[in-house]
């Protein structure tokens, strides 16, 4: 099976990018970087054109490809954590210098890239075989701005 990496489009902060994510995930390095050449127009020679990066073992690749693309949210990252102090570290650290809250456990990194920190148990309480329960953890899920595990797990119990 061929491997598949997301490629991340920045304007210039593809190693800015990966190396705030490598401080912030275990088991994390930069494992290559390309840089922009001398003979190319434009201003970038000698700046990063392509950094590889793995996330707890898992490959990245950002390009530095210009301004003519940003992050949406129609792509986000998803982090599933077992313990509030685990939510809350990422949570935290993905904020850090110019990220964004948004709602449901979502967020917005200095970067402009998507992440949803989301606890395991969650999938668990939203499929429920009581259905009113599960309908209460999804309205509860709905006032949240940042996961709060023992809400959620509240109002499961009503």
């Amino acid at each position: 099976m061929p491997s598949i990496t997301p490629c991340l489009w920045f304007d210039r902060q593809a190693e800015e990018a990966a190396n705030f994510y490598c401080a912030i995930f275990p088991n994390s390095k930069i494992t290559k970087v390309s840089r922009y050449p001398e003979n190319l127009p434009g201003d970038r020679a000698g700046e990063a054109l392509t950094v590889a990066f793995e996330l707890d073992g898992k490959p990245f690749t950002g390009l530095n490809g210009g301004p003519q693309f940003t992050f949406s949210e129609a792509i986000s990252f998803q982090i599933e954590v077992d313990s509030q102090a685990e939510l809350d570290r990422y949570w935290n650290a993905l904020l850090a210098d110019g990220g964004q809250e948004s709602q449901c456990g979502w967020l917005k990194d200095r970067f402009g890239l998507s992440w949803q920190v989301v606890p395991t148990q969650l999938a668990k309480l939203m499929t429920s075989p009581d259905r009113d329960a599960a309908n209460r953890v999804a309205a509860a899920m709905m006032q949240m701005v940042k996961m709060d595990i023992a809400q959620l797990e509240a109002a499961a119990k009503g």
